[in-house]
């Protein structure tokens, strides 16, 4: 390598004397070449040999060839440093860009530095980092445009302090693709979440929320009961039913509404979306389904149960915990079971769409 490498650096010499722009440029190549063939094997101190070569080089050499060497560099662990930093600064993108998305050579202090300074471009590709440091996020999530806000939104590898996470959600308002983003983050604090959700619309919301594990679900409705004081009244069953429907009909398009799901609303004593879990399954409208399912008669809740297909498990679960209702006793429980039994789905659903029907003409 030694006698590759000094003859490198007589053309290189001479290239720089004689000021040709296509010698720099062979130069140029050659010891890039030569630094990427032994990468591997060289050491610190060689490496710094290469750094003051490239940037010597790299004087007055076209923007083309620099994003070529910027290409060439930024997967490279050990890449000459200065040379990195250079280009990372460059203005123009196609030089900045792949040292900006890849490198490890640039350190947080490098990368605030840029991300405080340069336009949106430049920002963009740090947005698409591996890793990124909550210091750079807050910078990125204050300076940045709409597409820098989603992209690092998307970025699992991007951490964010409590500050950045509240820009995030701050912008989120009234952009349903950036909540769902950020909604999704497993890292996002707890009460920025449920601030998310109560400013999303339901749309997100819902997916939001179905998207939850079962325990996160409650407590995060418990909770946005509480911050918005919401009385269980008449005036706000409609939205209530909105939102449950919502989120059944996404579960169900994603095929994860089945028995299990329902039986985990009746425990959990979320009978809207019981209510309209079973609707959707059984393909009738939500209002005749909440009359059989809340009414008074244990009987009238089988139908549209067996309708959608529930297992006698479930429809037990939802008999068990309806709310404001008593739990039926063993005797009354045994007489359902036999009646569900006996039950076939053809004639619930057939007698399903006689209330239905019934309840159309009599409007």
């Amino acid at each position: 390598m030694q006698s590759q490498s000094e003859s490198i650096i007589a053309d290189l010499e001479l290239a720089v004397r004689n000021g040709s722009s296509e010698k720099r440029v062979n130069a140029l190549r050659q010891v890039t070449d030569l630094f990427l063939h032994d990468s591997d094997r060289i050491s610190d101190e060689q490496v710094k040999v290469f750094d003051r070569v490239l940037c010597l080089l790299a004087n007055k050499i076209e923007s083309r060839v620099l994003a070529e060497l910027s290409e060439r560099l930024a997967p490279i662990d050990n890449a000459p440093v200065e040379m990195i930093r250079r280009l990372a600064r460059d203005n123009e993108i196609d030089v900045a860009g792949p040292v900006l998305l890849q490198s490890k050579r640039l350190t947080a202090k490098d990368l605030l530095e840029i991300a405080g300074t340069e336009r949106h471009a430049h920002l963009l590709a740090i947005s698409g980092r591996e890793r990124l440091e909550e210091a750079v996020t807050d910078v990125l999530v204050e300076r940045g445009n709409r597409e820098i806000i989603h992209k690092l939104a998307a970025n699992l590898g991007a951490r964010f302090s409590e500050t950045g996470f509240g820009t995030l959600v701050q912008k989120a308002e009234g952009d349903d693709a950036l909540a769902e983003k950020v909604g999704q983050r497993i890292d996002i604090p707890r009460h920025l979440h449920r601030q998310l959700i109560a400013r999303a619309t339901e749309a997100v919301s819902a997916k939001l929320l179905s998207l939850a594990s079962p325990q996160a679900r409650d407590e995060i409705s418990r909770a946005l009961a509480k911050a918005t004081d919401v009385v269980a009244s008449e005036t706000e069953r409609p939205r209530e039913s909105s939102l449950a429907e919502h989120i059944v009909r996404l579960m169900h398009s994603e095929g994860k509404l089945d028995d299990a799901a329902v039986s985990n609303f009746a425990e959990c004593g979320k009978f809207d979306e019981v209510t309209a879990a079973v609707a959707v399954l059984c393909s009738t409208p939500l209002n005749v389904v909440s009359e059989l399912i809340m009414g008074a008669r244990n009987d009238a809740v089988l139908l549209p149960c067996k309708a959608a297909g529930l297992e006698w498990l479930t429809v037990e679960t939802i008999l068990r915990n309806r709310r404001g209702r008593e739990a039926p006793s063993s005797k009354i429980m045994d007489i359902a079971r036999n009646d569900f039994r006996k039950l076939s789905i053809m004639t619930a659903q057939k007698a399903l769409r006689f209330m239905q029907i019934r309840t159309t003409v009599s409007k």
